[in-house]
């Protein structure tokens, strides 16, 4: 319970603080000064989709980070996840996040391609997206995604204080009782703290 992780530690919150930060600032701060630049859309989203690009690479570093980290986090904290109450369902719950937020950072990613070749300055490029999608309609899906991806690695944050939560000696010897109750429901409470004080 007492051994120190912390490389998994760093990368696993490293890479999900650059995940939250860098798609909330983008939603937020890039978008918002993208679309106050021009009476263009072109020029625009041109803007928008170049910082976006910019970004990407950075993004992947940071969410390789974090499900490495988190990888190896889980494997040094297997015994925890199958002995005390809570922590697989937290673990769990992260896990399915996780998966949201990758599905959802990949989807966008997907779309503001769309958007970036919609806006190219190569009118063949511009007029291949127009016949081949909706502009619109790919605008509207990649705004609500961009939202999307901040708000479930907020959710990630939340969940992972939980666990850090549930890293307290107390906490764990108290989930570790429930587990075992669980299993073994004769057992009385006073008979497993009587034990401890001994």
């Amino acid at each position: 319970m007492s051994e120190r992780n912390t490389v998994w530690r760093s990368m696993h919150d490293v890479g999900l603080a650059a995940w939250f930060g860098g798609s909330l600032m983008g939603a937020v701060g890039l978008n918002g000064a993208a679309k106050g630049h021009s009476d263009s859309w072109r020029d625009n989203a041109r803007i928008a989709s170049t910082g976006w690009a910019r970004w990407t690479p950075v993004s992947a570093v940071a969410i390789g980070a974090h499900l490495v980290g988190g990888s190896g986090l889980l494997a040094a904290n297997a015994s925890r996840v199958a002995t005390q109450q809570g922590v697989a369902a937290s673990t769990v719950a992260k896990t399915a996040l996780t998966g949201v937020a990758l599905a959802a950072t990949a989807y966008a990613r997907m779309l503001g391609k769309k958007i970036e070749l919609a806006s190219s300055q190569d009118p063949q490029d511009a007029e291949e997206a127009a016949a081949s999608f909706d502009t619109g309609q790919a605008e509207r899906h990649l705004s609500y995604a961009q939202w999307v991806v901040p708000a479930v690695t907020g959710g990630l944050l939340i969940l992972n204080a939980l666990h850090g939560e549930q890293q307290r000696p107390d906490q764990q010897a108290q989930g570790m009782w429930q587990r075992a109750h669980c299993l073994s429901p004769h057992m009385r409470s006073g008979d497993y703290w009587h034990h401890l004080r001994d």
